[in-house]
Formats: structure tokens, C-alpha cells, sequence
């Protein structure tokens, strides 16, 4: 790919280019990568460290308890990770209902009735067993420093930390863990965190095995039954992360890989389809034509992904169906290049997250995901280990469809890595965090790169827009003033944004440089957090 590597837009960040690189929204994430790499480990075992020190770095978006996914190119084929929690065995509709009343629609946003088991250590643990090369113990040395010693509070995470706080501080164990001076930190402030250290060491001297089933599942579990949640160590100990084969589908002469159900990634796949009928690049990269198009293309993948999407043997129609190229055409009918529109689902049936990415100079390439789902998750942290539980639960409905909370499914995910191909090699592994963004991230981005030839950091940098529902759209406030008339005049209801964090995601990107492994990468991270791309 040639790309144009003039930035036409606002940045602090310029593209890292190298031979091993990690990218992370936090820069002593990329550090613990880059250390792994530096021992003699590979993609994998410097993403587990930069995963591990996340959790501490970044709390607000991600911890011990979180959930996750990856994509990785070991060097010959591609292969996908699914390590999203499933629902307590006690979880059920009546379950719900009996405690919230017979109107409730889902589980409750936060406590631990919105906490289902989480992933992210499962995922650790098997991509190190894998395809690991240093000892798992030794990938979370960094982390297990850092929560110890402490770090300064940067300024983006030390935003969305006071934001959350109200919300969230009377929830059991979340003040103590994260209020340390009954509030939360300010900017620069040294922040510590001695009960995740604890939780990290039993993960790491155990492989994991405290973590399911062990002392932390019982501890979980005790801290649980007395504050009313009903997950137990059995919910833990009968966890498994599931290794998956990556959904595909070809755009303009590359193919985008994303997770199957039970994730969104199949919506980016569906928009791709619908776009890849319109000759996009020939219009104006940041004009109204090119991103209303985009923003209709979205809406029609969400209306059946919202419909259709969730754990795979609940299902009412397959992904194959979904992304039948017939069906994605009769879609791309529906598109009105003069007027918004607020699609219905379709009939295909035939008669607040953290992400990184890592490569090395073997060819080894990891894209990575996890999750709290919103800010601090369910807000309950479990106090002597450390353990800030996801509230994926939430994302359950208690009515019949395909996701209807039952015991041991996995609920409806918005995090998903992506991966890019190019006649059976591999070119980049990306991701743009920040719930339903992250397929139209995906989708923003690689039209960006693919159509208008713009760099990963440009691409990254470009000002983004959000669909959220019906005709509703939220636009970045550096996007082109006349563009968002464009839309409004076409119908859609954009409000503009000033706070790209929150609205527009946060990606990180590794493009393989040449056509060998041996030539090195290119390298962006995003500039709406506190991020940084590094290699050597």
C-alpha cells in the first residue's frame, strides 16, 4: 500500500515505524511489551504484559475482571480467541424478575447482578500456552510492579475516573480501591493499587488457576453472597475461553477478519458489504457524499445486528446468511444519497474498553481487546484480591430472542478486535475501542486507509461520527462545518461533541510494512487517550 503520509488533520502523534512494536492507549502498557520483546519473548507475550498492566493503568476502562478477545497471526495462519464470560448458573429470566420486578427488560446496570464471569485472565493464560515463549509468570512482573509502586494518574483516564465516581462510589469495595483519598485521584497524583498486586501474583505463580477456582474465585464469590450477587467458584472454575475461526470478508482487494457472535465485528463485515457496491473513493474523503454514505451503511448492519446477533446456538439466522452478498446488495438498494433514513431490520433468511496490538520481527502479529464494558464495570471490587468485575451482564435481555439471559450463555459483546489480509498474508491488526463505536471505528478507518490510500495515523487522527440511533448521530467538533450541515440537511440529527473519549473510541494500529516480515511495521496510536506507539 502506498500511502499519502501527509496529515491533514490536528495531531500530537506521528506513525512509529520498526521492526517490533506495541501500541496501547497507555504508555506503560507498550513499555511492558516492549520489555517482553526485549527478554526474548514474542507479539503474544508482550501483549499479555501491556494486557496485565492495563488493568492498573487504565481501571476505568478495564481490571482483573474483565472480559476479552484476540485475533493473532502466529506467523502461518490466523487464528481467534473468544473470552467472554458467560451468566452465572443462578441466572435465569424468572431469577431477575423475582428481585427487579416482572417489567424489567435486562439485568440491572451496576453490581453483581450485572457481573458475568470474567474472561480476561482465561485469555492470558491460553494465548501464553500456546504461543508463548517466555514463563506467564514472567509477563506479569510489570504489572505487579506498577500496582505495587504505583503510577501518576494521566489526564484522560483521570477524567473519565471523576465522572465515574459519583455514580459508582457506594458500590461494594469501589471506594476503597479506587476512592484512596475518599475521591477520586487528580492529575499526577500517585495512585496504588497493593490488592491487585496480591491478585496478579496468585495469577501469575498459579497460571491461573486461583484465579478459576482457586482462592480468588472463593473470595469472589464470599464478597459476592454478601452483597447480595450469586455468582459462585463453581461459575468460575467451569469457565473456558473458546478458540474460534475469524469471520471474513474481502474489500477492495484485502479481507477484514473480526470475531463471530457473540460480537458486534460481523456489523464492520456487513457495512464493508454494503459499501463495497458504491465507488466511495471517488468522492471527497471528508465531504458529506462519503460520510453520509458511510453513516447509512452503519445503520443498515445495526439494525440486523441488533436483531440477529448473539450467542451462536440462539440464533434465529447464521453469520453466512447475514453476509450473503445477494442479501448485502438488496441492503445497499435501500440507501437514499439525498436523505437519512432509520432502517428496520431485514429478513436474511434465504426462502466506556481497552485495546492493543503487537508485533515482532518473526512475522508475529496480536490484536487485542478487553473490557470492563462501562466505566469501572459493575463497580464492585472485590477487596483483598483486587478484582473490579465487567457488568457485560447487562447487555442480557430478560425477553424471548436470540439474546435472552439463561445460565452459562455469553451475553451480546460490543468488544472486538479486527485483523487485515491480503491474499492470505497478513497486513494489520487494528481496533477502536468505546462500545457500539467500535465496528463504525473499524468501518471509518479502513475506508479511510483502503479507498482514500490515508496513512493509519492519518486515519486515526481523522475526525469521526457516531451513529446512535434512528437518525441520531454524533459528530467530532473538528469535522468539516460543512459537512455537518450536508447532514443535517439530508435529515440525519447530528449533535456536535467535544469529548472524543467518550463518543468516538480510541484506536491503535500495526500495518506491515512490504511484502516480508523481515522489512518491520507501521505503527499509530490514537491521540484522544493517553496512548503511545513504541518499538525497536
Amino acid at each position: 500500500m502506498n500511502f499519502n503520509f501527509h496529515n491533514p488533520y490536528p495531531t500530537v502523534r506521528l506513525p512509529v515505524f520498526a521492526r517490533n512494536v506495541v501500541s496501547t492507549s497507555h504508555p506503560l502498557g507498550s513499555q511492558a511489551g516492549l520489555r517482553m520483546l526485549w527478554k526474548g519473548g514474542n507479539a503474544v507475550d508482550a501483549a499479555i504484559a501491556a494486557a496485565a498492566v492495563m488493568t492498573i493503568c487504565e481501571p476505568v476502562s478495564n481490571g482483573l475482571g474483565s472480559d476479552s478477545f484476540a485475533i493473532l497471526w502466529d506467523g502461518k495462519e490466523l487464528h481467534g480467541l473468544n473470552a467472554s464470560g458467560r451468566a452465572p448458573a443462578a441466572w435465569t429470566p424468572e431469577h431477575f424478575q423475582r428481585k427487579y420486578g416482572s417489567d424489567a427488560k435486562t439485568p440491572p446496570k451496576r453490581g453483581f447482578d450485572s457481573a458475568t464471569v470474567p474472561g480476561a485472565v482465561g485469555s492470558w493464560v491460553a494465548l501464553s500456552e500456546r504461543f508463548g515463549k517466555l514463563p506467564f509468570a514472567d509477563l506479569l512482573e510489570p504489572a505487579i510492579e506498577i500496582a505495587e509502586r504505583g503510577y501518576l494518574v494521566p489526564i484522560v483516564v483521570q477524567q473519565k475516573w471523576a465522572a465515574a465516581t459519583p455514580e459508582l462510589h457506594a458500590m461494594p469495595g469501589f471506594a476503597e480501591a479506587f476512592l484512596p483519598w475518599g475521591r477520586a485521584p487528580e492529575v499526577g497524583e500517585l495512585f496504588q493499587f497493593k490488592a491487585a498486586a496480591r491478585g496478579l501474583r496468585a495469577i501469575a505463580q498459579s497460571k491461573g488457576a486461583a484465579f478459576y477456582g482457586g482462592e480468588i474465585a472463593q473470595a469472589v464469590e464470599k464478597f459476592a453472597a454478601m452483597n447480595g450477587g450469586s455468582i459462585t467458584a463453581k461459575d468460575f472454575a467451569a469457565y473456558k475461553p473458546e478458540w474460534v475461526k475469524p469471520l471474513a470478508r474481502n474489500y477492495r482487494g484485502h479481507t477484514l477478519h473480526e470475531i463471530p457472535p457473540n460480537g458486534q465485528g460481523i456489523a464492520a463485515l456487513m457495512a464493508l458489504g454494503i459499501l463495497e457496491k458504491f465507488d466511495i473513493a471517488g468522492l471527497p474523503v471528508d465531504g458529506v457524499d462519503s460520510q453520509h454514505l458511510q453513516i447509512e451503511a452503519m445503520k443498515l448492519a445495526f439494525a440486523d445486528a441488533y436483531k440477529y446477533v448473539g450467542e451462536p446456538s440462539s440464533m434465529e439466522v447464521t453469520p453466512e446468511q447475514l453476509l450473503d452478498d445477494a442479501y448485502l446488495a438488496s441492503r445497499a438498494k435501500l440507501i437514499d444519497m439525498k436523505r437519512a433514513q432509520p432502517f428496520a431490520p431485514g429478513n436474511p433468511v434465504k426462502g466506556g474498553t481497552i485495546y492493543l496490538t503487537a508485533a515482532d520481527e518473526n512475522g508475529m502479529m496480536v490484536s487485542f481487546i478487553q473490557s470492563n464494558y462501562m466505566g469501572f464495570g459493575s463497580g464492585c471490587v472485590e477487596p483483598h484480591f483486587g478484582i473490579s468485575l465487567q457488568n457485560r451482564g447487562h447487555g442480557f435481555s430478560l425477553r424471548p430472542g436470540a439474546n435472552q439471559v439463561a445460565p452459562g450463555k455469553r451475553p451480546f459483546h460490543t468488544i472486538i478486535p479486527a485483523f487485515l489480509t491480503k491474499d492470505g498474508q497478513p497486513v494489520m491488526s487494528f481496533g477502536v475501542m468505546g462500545g457500539n463505536m467500535q465496528p463504525q471505528g473499524h468501518l471509518q478507518t479502513l475506508v479511510r486507509m483502503l479507498d482514500y490510500k490515508q496513512s493509519p495515523q492519518a486515519a486515526c487522527d481523522a475526525p469521526r461520527w457516531r451513529f446512535n440511533a434512528g437518525l441520531e448521530i454524533n459528530v467530532e467538533q473538528q469535522m468539516d462545518k460543512a459537512t455537518v450541515r450536508g447532514l443535517a440537511e439530508r435529515g440525519h440529527v447530528a449533535e456536535v461533541i467535544n469529548d472524543s473519549y467518550q463518543d468516538f473510541g480510541s484506536g491503535q494500529f500495526i500495518w506491515r510494512a512490504g511484502d516480508t516480515k523481515k522489512e518491520g511495521y507501521i505503527a499509530a496510536s490514537d491521540s484522544r487517550r493517553d496512548g503511545l506507539a513504541a518499538g525497536f
